[in-house]
């Protein structure tokens, strides 16, 4: 039974991300919502309008009042305020709708092209990468991006629309108060801004005091054991009290801070908003300009609505650096060059069992010279062979080279006679299994991790993969049996049971090369004898490659490669190689 090759789904940003300025790339992960959000704008504009058309209403009653215009004017104006603010429901429910979901759409897709393009950069780059690191990526770096996009829509919208529609009434009403306006209120939200940066800086030191208390009591709880086994609970203590005062001198200071930088720009904006209405009125009432009584309060109201919606707009820049930021962020890996490269490459349809190193060699970026070199080697189907040798020898650099996870820098790979570099190899590992020395479970059932990736599977298939495995007992013994949750990373199994669901799960797929990395090195002798018994099944007709150093693993294998500096120094049974008394007998005692 083979597990069969999904085909390559179209990604988001598959061949387009290739260093653009991040808005470019937003706008490529935002294109297929254009329209929706084109209609989110309109009826945030709509849903908004009451800002900017109150203080418009406002002036016209005021003048209605004054002025002892028709009774019917007063109910017009009050009329169409009302019915404005009845709109503001179904046009917020259809703004949310259409701006969220795009958001929503976008980040799901910035996340699948993340992760589809971690599934296609080589183990290299993984092993250069930390997992927290593209862990962080695909989920804080995207949050980022989401929120910075929904925060942009919904303070930017409201600053612009309401900025936009504030001018356009003055300019149509009271056109002289126009360029006073675009003078004064950027002045204003541009002192209100400045006060409000020395808070921000204040507030950085206070959060880096409050981190480096995280970090001290995490240094603490860490320690409680030897604290307790010396008797320094005092010293311990101590340390972390040192702390805690500094936080509360950096709070208290911040707090009277936050008031007194918070009282001045009160103070200023409203200072500024008294001089807009005193201003207006005196111009009023000398006569100087045509201003009524209404364009008065109207002109007082908005000096403060349209000063609040700038000191918006220039607020949302450390929000816009972030997202931007963490847009470059994912484009660390969406523009990663060190992919594995099967595209054109021959499928695999079938598979011997014949492996033939040919002078290969493999040298890692920035090593002091090559892994591997000058190894030649020919696997017959069926054959065991086990590669022995210390620490550094190129053991780990010839498994990775077989299962394709980089190739040759000298020399070549056949499968079957073939080339592997001509080969599609996510084909080829169809017909290869791997058994690591540590098994990889997913938080999932039993049966989901034996037959990941297979989809749909008879329970017969899977019970005499448990079998052969030596799995079933201590599965029917689980609560659930094969439907039991192993738990993250299989936390609720020993070792010896992990070990043997990862035998299960390269027994189902039926392979034709098998790789066993230390595959019974971290258990103990009970555990080892049933893994063994079940390895013995296992190995059974494939073409097996054998990395332990166990004498018990690898007596049994045809042929034994021992070696040494990245070539291979002899090669035999176990009996020949011992009564040579060269490298591998010189490892037995390690053995």
């Amino acid at each position: 039974m083979q597990q069969a090759v999904s085909p390559s789904l179209p990604s988001a940003l598959d061949h387009r991300y290739r260093g653009e300025h991040p808005i470019r790339t937003l706008g490529y992960l935002l294109r297929p919502d254009r329209r929706r959000l084109a209609l989110g704008v309109l009826a945030f504009v709509v849903k908004h309008s009451p800002i900017w058309l109150l203080p418009l209403i406002t002036a016209n009653i005021i003048d209605v009042v004054v002025e002892h215009r028709p009774e019917r004017e007063l109910w017009l104006n009050a009329g169409t305020l009302l019915f404005v603010l009845l709109l503001n429901y179904p046009t917020h429910l259809l703004y949310v709708r259409c701006l969220n979901g795009s958001v929503r759409r976008m980040g799901t897709a910035l996340r699948e092209a993340l992760c589809r393009r971690m599934q296609q950069l080589s183990i290299g780059y993984h092993a250069r990468t930390s997992a927290g690191v593209l862990q962080s990526k695909v989920v804080r770096d995207v949050e980022a991006v989401e929120q910075m996009v929904q925060q942009s829509a919904d303070s930017g919208l409201a600053g612009i629309v309401t900025l936009t529609g504030g001018l356009i009434v003055i300019a149509v009403r009271v056109p002289s108060a126009l360029p006073v306006f675009l003078v004064v209120v950027p002045a204003a939200a541009y002192l209100v801004m400045r006060l409000r940066s020395r808070l921000r800086s204040q507030n950085e030191a206070f959060r880096q005091e409050v981190e480096q208390l995280s970090a001290r009591v995490s240094e603490m709880t860490s320690l409680i054991p030897i604290t307790r086994a010396h008797g320094l609970e005092h010293a311990a203590l101590g340390r972390v009290d040192g702390s805690l005062r500094q936080v509360l001198v950096a709070g208290l200071r911040l707090d009277l801070l936050n008031g007194r930088f918070g009282a001045l720009a009160w103070i200023l904006l409203n200072s500024l908003g008294v001089g807009c209405l005193a201003g207006a009125a005196l111009v009023a009432y000398h006569g100087w300009l045509p201003i009524t009584a209404g364009d008065v309060v109207m002109l007082s109201a908005f000096f403060t609505t349209l000063t609040g919606s700038v000191t918006t707009l220039l607020s949302l820049a450390p929000a816009l650096s972030k997202g931007l930021e963490s847009v470059r962020s994912a484009g660390e890996v969406l523009q990663a060059p060190d992919l594995e490269s099967n595209a054109g490459k021959d499928p695999v349809e079938h598979v011997e069992g014949r492996i033939d190193f040919e002078s290969t060699g493999f040298g890692y970026e920035g090593g002091d010279g090559p892994a591997v070199s000058d190894f030649t080697l020919s696997a017959r189907p069926g054959e065991t062979i086990a590669l022995v040798g210390a620490s550094g020898a190129g053991k780990s650099t010839v498994l990775n080279l077989l299962i394709g996870f980089i190739r040759p820098t000298s020399g070549r790979i056949l499968l079957d006679g073939t080339d592997m570099a001509t080969l599609d190899l996510r084909t080829y590992r169809r017909f290869l299994s791997v058994v690591p020395q540590e098994s990889i479970l997913f938080e999932g059932t039993v049966e989901e991790n034996v037959t990941y990736g297979m989809g749909p599977t008879d329970p017969a298939t899977v019970r005499r993969a448990l079998r052969d495995a030596n799995a079933l007992d201590f599965v029917e013994a689980l609560p659930d049996g094969v439907r039991t949750l192993v738990g993250e990373r299989g936390a609720r199994l020993s070792g010896g049971q992990k070990q043997r669901l990862a035998i299960a799960r390269a027994l189902i797929r039926d392979p034709k090369v098998l790789i066993l990395d230390e595959a019974t090195s971290a258990l103990d002798t009970r555990s080892e004898a049933l893994v063994q018994e079940a390895l013995a099944r296992l190995v059974h007709g494939r073409t097996v490659f054998v990395v332990a150093h166990r004498l018990s693993t690898i007596r049994g294998a045809d042929r034994i490669v021992a070696m040494e500096g990245g070539r291979i120094a002899e090669v035999g049974t176990h009996e020949e190689l011992l009564d040579r008394g060269g490298v591998y007998a010189a490892l037995q005692p390690v053995a």
